[in-house]
């Protein structure tokens, strides 16, 4: 199992996002992945960076780390933009990219009523998906949907993606990796004993990457996983 962290974007500068990168590899962690939001859920007013320049940024200062938005929203830019994104990304750093892709829900509306980016029909952005799926696939780019709905999930099956959950329970990884992958991420324990307890369930349950978020301690999740048996070589 692959282990990494989200990036702290919502602030108004990189040094933060960078200097957590910089912390994630020494650590000897897989990834780091980015939020792709306007602003944080609930909090209008403070900022957020965009993910992927800062992704490209952690590509040219970093030699191991793979990287990737969590979850890139579609709809949110042009189809034709989000995927020369995604293989902007890929250019600077082959093999180290991961495309975790979205639909949306109801937590991120508001922030695309804000710019006049009204969302498709549910339908309208399951084809879009399926589309931008294909095509990051066809430039060898691994593929991640977000959700657990059952269209969702169906999608993803569908496409050869992993499912991304979302704080879920271990039994639900469980339930869904029997059918193919899945990637966890989410708050993790602050107690090491938890982290380690929960980093095995989800390992044993057949997770193949987790991702705590940005307040996790980059240091103390390295220390956990690295001796695990689960624990991915890189």
């Amino acid at each position: 199992m692959n282990v990494g962290i989200m990036l702290p974007l919502f602030r108004n500068t990189t040094r933060d996002a960078v200097a957590a990168a910089h912390e994630a590899e020494a650590a000897g962690l897989h990834g780091v992945f980015a939020y792709d939001h306007l602003w944080p859920i609930g909090k209008r007013d403070l900022p957020a960076l965009a993910p992927f320049a800062v992704l490209a940024r952690v590509l040219a200062e970093t030699s191991s780390l793979i990287v990737g938005p969590l979850v890139a929203r579609v709809g949110l830019v042009p189809d034709e933009v989000l995927l020369s994104q995604f293989l902007s990304l890929q250019a600077l750093g082959s093999g180290r990219v991961v495309a975790p892709l979205g639909l949306g829900d109801g937590l991120s509306e508001a922030e695309n009523e804000a710019y006049g980016l009204l969302r498709a029909p549910i339908e309208e952005r399951r084809e879009r998906l399926v589309g931008l799926l294909e095509e990051l696939q066809r430039h060898d780019l691994p593929t991640w949907v977000g959700g657990s709905g059952p269209k969702t999930v169906a999608i993803a099956r569908a496409q050869g993606a992993a499912v991304n959950l979302w704080s879920t329970q271990v039994e639900k990884v469980a339930s869904l990796a029997e059918g193919g992958e899945v990637t966890w991420a989410g708050d993790l324990p602050n107690d090491e004993d938890e982290m380690a307890t929960l980093l095995d369930e989800l390992a044993e349950a057949g997770a193949s990457w987790v991702v705590g978020t940005y307040s996790t301690n980059a240091a103390v999740l390295g220390a956990i996983a690295r001796p695990r048996p689960w624990f991915s070589s890189r």
